[in-house]
């Protein structure tokens, strides 16, 4: 896009929004304030942690909200706006799943289904499928949809990419997936595995942009080696990556050798995204004025986005838990064997910056008797936070609590499912080889300094300031 392009769409786009905004307080004045925090909040103030327990991800395709004022506007609101330009006379596909609804909670199918111009003939799920309602890792087959009598196509189930087949009636395929910014969640590899299908089969690819509910200037963690590319990480960045599903896709497509697909195909292939109105870098979800609908079944809140990127990692071999039974998933902490008060007292030994460690106590059903206390990680400075830094320090102290190397005597499919995770077969050998004194500092002041770079490199796909 030239630059006059890219400065008629922004004051196109203004104008949307600002008329967007007007009908949002008219309909809307009871909602709370969507006032944005400033981009730099250094006392980041967390909100209360979730006391009840996960339920399964929504499976109505329809929650039906209106959006706080000031809401942003997603993709598939700034398509609408546009009167479905990017979709008109073409017959289409979308990959979707539950998060996938416009600002009023309407889900996309529904929106692409009202196109006046466009006809959607197919649908496309993740992992956790269509409606969400399938655990994480599990199987799922292709049906018909119930609901509207489309072919629904599995991309976590005997194939992991659409098939020539299930894209030969295809035009375009639409992809509106709400990622959490992290690399092992593994919406961004089923994007990156449909892109090349399509390229392949000569099938155009639109992507609504969603926004990065971690925000679009933190990121954090090691950079994903090549070696150890799989279904939760195909892309070579670091752990938390900044990016918007759009701006990855165009990083993925503008970067020769990130595709999967001869470079002929890759140039060739077509690519747009519809972006956002409104969406800074700065904002983190609770500024967006948006709704969170779940992304899975253990990914319900912001805070447990959050929790993700923080415990995720560190939680996958040497006893720690993340969440307190089946609550505050990503959140709550512990560990065979130790009590409370102990693990208190090692944490916060540990001076993880922008960290706080505090207990709580675990709620009941139905408002029956307290069930216990359990460890609760909150963020209490954003600015000074390294995501991905308290997991690699679970890992260290996962050595010394056990008395022994739990890491060195890991199977070797614990051990590949660690790394493809992680990472880093750098610090897969260092943790290894040292155990309780492997130095988690230079490891992530190596991280930090790669991460930069990877950051300056990846501005030229960004579509936000």
């Amino acid at each position: 896009m030239h630059g006059r392009d890219r400065q008629i769409l922004a004051i196109f786009l203004s104008t949307i929004l600002a008329l967007s905004l007007v009908a949002g307080l008219a309909s809307c004045s009871s909602g709370k304030s969507g006032k944005a925090a400033p981009a730099s909040n250094a006392r980041y103030k967390p909100t209360a942690p979730p006391a009840t327990a996960v339920a399964q991800a929504p499976a109505a395709p329809n929650i039906g909200y209106p959006p706080r004022p000031g809401a942003i506007m997603l993709g598939v609101d700034v398509l609408e706006a546009q009167g479905f330009t990017a979709v008109a006379g073409k017959k289409i596909g979308l990959l979707s799943h539950p998060a996938g609804v416009n600002r009023n909670g309407i889900s996309t199918i529904d929106v692409l289904r009202r196109a006046p111009n466009a006809r959607l003939v197919a649908l496309f799920g993740p992992e956790h499928g269509i409606y969400g309602n399938a655990p994480a890792s599990q199987n799922i087959a292709d049906t018909t949809d119930a609901r509207t009598g489309l072919p629904a196509y599995s991309l976590y189930g005997k194939n992991r990419k659409p098939t020539p087949a299930q894209l030969k009636n295809l035009d375009a395929l639409v992809i509106d997936l709400q990622d959490i910014g992290v690399r092992s969640y593994t919406f961004s590899v089923c994007m990156k595995y449909a892109i090349e299908a399509c390229f392949e089969n000569n099938v155009e690819v639109i992507v609504l942009d969603r926004p990065n509910p971690l925000g679009g200037l933190k990121v954090d963690g090691p950079i994903l080696d090549r070696s150890l590319f799989s279904g939760v990480g195909a892309y070579q960045i670091p752990y938390v990556h900044g990016l918007t599903m759009g701006e990855l896709a165009r990083m993925a497509v503008g970067t020769p050798g990130w595709l999967d697909v001869p470079e002929t195909v890759r140039a060739k292939g077509r690519l747009s995204v519809v972006p956002m109105g409104g969406w800074r870098r700065a904002m983190r979800w609770p500024d967006t004025g948006l709704n969170f609908v779940a992304t899975s079944p253990y990914v319900q809140d912001f805070s447990a986005v959050m929790g993700y990127a923080m415990t995720g990692l560190g939680c996958q071999i040497g006893g720690f838990r993340h969440g307190i039974g089946t609550q505050y998933p990503f959140r709550g902490l512990s560990h065979n064997g130790r009590s409370v008060d102990e693990l208190l007292r090692q944490l916060n030994a540990l001076g993880v910056s922008g960290l706080a460690f505090r207990k709580v106590t675990l709620t009941a059903p139905k408002g029956g008797a307290s069930k216990g206390i359990g460890l609760y990680v909150d963020v209490v400075n954003w600015d000074a936070w390294r995501p991905t830094e308290l997991s690699f320090y679970l890992m260290r102290l996962a050595c010394q609590l056990g008395g022994n190397n739990p890491f060195a005597a890991a199977k070797p499919a614990d051990a590949r499912s660690f790394n493809i995770h992680t990472g880093s077969p750098e610090w897969w050998d260092a943790l290894k080889r040292d155990g309780a004194k492997v130095s988690v500092a230079s490891f992530v002041q190596k991280w930090q300094r790669e991460a930069a770079a990877y950051q300056q490199a990846s501005r030229k796909f960004w579509l936000y300031n």
